[in-house]
């Protein structure tokens, strides 16, 4: 199902930034904010599993408004990834930041990792008055995986069932912004079209989260998905260029132009679709860069800056309505 590609350069290793290529980088030299850190809050539950995020406060100056920063390199996630320094630029700022961390890979898949985001987004919804922050006001952030996941909130964000038992479960898990770094955007046409890349091409060496599997009832087990159908239809669903909608949140792409890992070609489809369809969309293109590079600190403030125009501008808006 896949061809067979040149060298890949592999960047496997967890992100102590906000993407499997970044890390010691990401801190800035200048003395950091002041803030309140609350660590491992439980969010959801999975048998035998407690999903966990922290969250951080600015001591002062906060705005009212929240952002998810996905923590999430190669679909890896933990909460050693955690530090302060990929999100010093937005406490700077104001905004409450939420550090969520999902079930990870080799154990998890992509479409049990995505459940989990939509958990996080719908807790963080609920719990809105305890954290001060606006429901209505809330970007997402991450990079390369985390990047992926943060464009499949934007994109496939979706309402509460109204119907459920749990409270969380009512809410949305919609964002208002997206703001992310070199991200997967179409696991069917990676790179070019009609290349896949399901833990195979480019992405052979990232076959866990897509190692996807479905229960068999007579065996009582968890077995392997093996019809092709079944797997390109769950490739498309697991792809933010598929949901792409005029309602979508406005988004920011930052992408190197010699990425190999993750092709530039993935940011410019997915926001070539999303300004087809209305969607106020920027891609940031960075020359001669990779997949992630050792100054990437510097281009926080071009995130939080899509933040402060898309979240903040609101409180402009309810002043008016006054």
């Amino acid at each position: 199902m896949c061809r067979k590609l040149g060298r890949v350069f592999l960047l496997v290793a967890m992100a102590a930034g906000i993407g499997s290529a970044v890390g010691a980088g990401m801190v800035r030299a200048d003395e950091p904010p002041a803030f309140d850190r609350k660590e491992d809050i439980i969010y959801g539950r999975k048998p035998g599993l407690a999903l966990t995020m922290d969250v951080f406060t600015p001591r002062s100056g906060a705005n009212g408004a929240a952002i998810v920063w996905v923590v999430s390199g190669g679909w890896f996630s933990a909460h050693e990834a955690i530090n302060v320094g990929p999100i010093a630029e937005f406490l700077r700022r104001g905004y409450t930041v939420f550090a969520v961390v999902h079930g990870s890979q080799p154990k998890y898949t992509i479409p049990e990792v995505l459940q989990d985001m939509h958990r996080a987004v719908r807790f963080i919804r609920h719990h809105a008055a305890d954290y001060h922050i606006d429901p209505d006001r809330i970007g997402i952030t991450g990079g390369s995986a985390g990047g992926h996941l943060s464009l499949m909130q934007g994109t496939a964000g979706n309402a509460g069932d109204s119907g459920a038992k749990d409270p969380v479960d009512r809410e949305s898990s919609r964002v208002q912004a997206v703001a992310c770094f070199f991200p997967p955007t179409d696991f069917l046409n990676y790179g070019k079209p009609g290349e896949i890349a399901l833990g195979c091409g480019i992405l052979k060496d990232f076959r866990a989260p897509f190692d996807f599997h479905e229960f068999d009832p007579t065996k009582k087990a968890f077995v392997p998905i093996t019809d092709v159908g079944k797997i390109l239809e769950i490739g498309r669903q697991i792809s933010p260029i598929t949901h792409v909608t005029r309602d979508d949140p406005p988004t920011l792409i930052i992408h190197g132009d010699k990425d190999f890992l993750v092709p530039i070609q993935q940011a410019q489809i997915i926001v070539d679709k999303l300004k087809e369809n209305g969607v106020e969309a920027r891609l940031v293109v960075k020359e001669g860069k990779g997949h992630g590079w050792p100054e990437l600190n510097k281009d926080l403030p071009t995130i939080a800056d899509w933040f402060d125009a898309h979240l903040k501008a609101k409180d402009r808006d309810k002043q008016a309505e006054k």
